[in-house]
């Protein structure tokens, strides 16, 4: 697991293990904030380890930025901690997360120890504010990746843990397309020095503009793309003829992942514009 101090007392973690997923922490002087878990037990315990033995505090809340098993999964392993998330994140845990869980656990012996924790404080609408040492956390929905995502904005620093509403490559199968472009113009719009995305590495203040543009000129053009081929009758065939590349985007990204996470959008897309 990688592990980067981004700024006084903020921390980012990243797995070496799964899709470069990420995490962060967020001390004060007497506790700490975890932003979400990671896949696997052995690198949320490891977060858990530095929080206490290096920065020599308690970790107190858990953000989860959204529902998926690779940001919340990990929640158990901060007994104590008051978990925070969207209303609709506690839900579809509830809903999917202990289904999926279950079935997860068959098939790999390293999360049978993991149980699901569910958010006990959770918001709708507006912004929650978490106070941590001389930091500031605004807590705000970023939908599109999920109908339950959330980011966290460290305001003094201007950080923001974006959650997977910022990726190398936006992935909207469980979300929204609409969505993602609107959550992904806001944050051009936030005049931030890093972005934190949910997967691979941070995002610095001179690459800001240009990720948010490449972003959103890929999720406006697979829009487009499957929209022109939607009502043809081998519109499933056509879909291979959408390739990353003329959409704007590298399948090098997220360790040669990226080009499965593109197909699967373009599957999904055209999923519901045939619905």
């Amino acid at each position: 697991m990688h592990r980067e101090r981004v700024s006084e007392n903020v921390f980012w973690f990243q797995s070496e293990v799964y899709a470069q997923v990420t995490a962060g922490v967020v001390a004060g002087p007497q506790w700490a904030v975890v932003i979400d878990t990671l896949a696997l037990p052995d690198e949320t315990l490891s977060i858990r380890e530095f929080v206490e033995h290096e920065l020599n505090v308690p970790v107190r809340y858990v953000i989860d930025t959204h529902y998926h098993a690779d940001h919340s999964w990990g929640n158990c392993f901060f007994p104590g901690a008051t978990i925070i998330s969207h209303a609709k994140c506690r839900d579809l845990l509830e809903e999917r997360g202990m289904p999926s869980l279950e079935a997860a656990q068959k098939q790999n012996p390293a999360l049978r120890q993991v149980k699901i924790v569910l958010p006990q404080m959770t918001f709708v609408d507006g912004d929650m504010t978490l106070r941590v040492g001389k930091k500031n956390l605004i807590i705000s929905s970023s939908f599109g990746h999920s109908n339950d995502g959330i980011s966290v904005l460290v305001e003094e620093d201007r950080i923001l843990f974006a959650g997977d509403s910022f990726m190398p490559v936006p992935h909207v199968v469980d979300g929204d397309v609409d969505d993602n472009i609107a959550t992904v113009k806001n944050i051009g719009k936030m005049g931030l020095e890093n972005i934190v995305q949910g997967h691979g590495d941070i995002i610095l203040r001179g690459e800001i503009d240009a990720a948010v543009k490449d972003n959103i000129n890929y999720l406006m053009s697979i829009k487009k793309r499957v929209k022109a081929i939607s009502r043809r009758k081998n519109a499933d065939e056509l879909l291979d003829d959408i390739t990353i590349e003329e959409c704007g985007k590298s399948r090098v990204y997220l360790g040669g992942l990226a080009n499965t996470l593109h197909k699967s959008n373009l599957n999904a897309l055209l999923y519901k514009m045939t619905q």
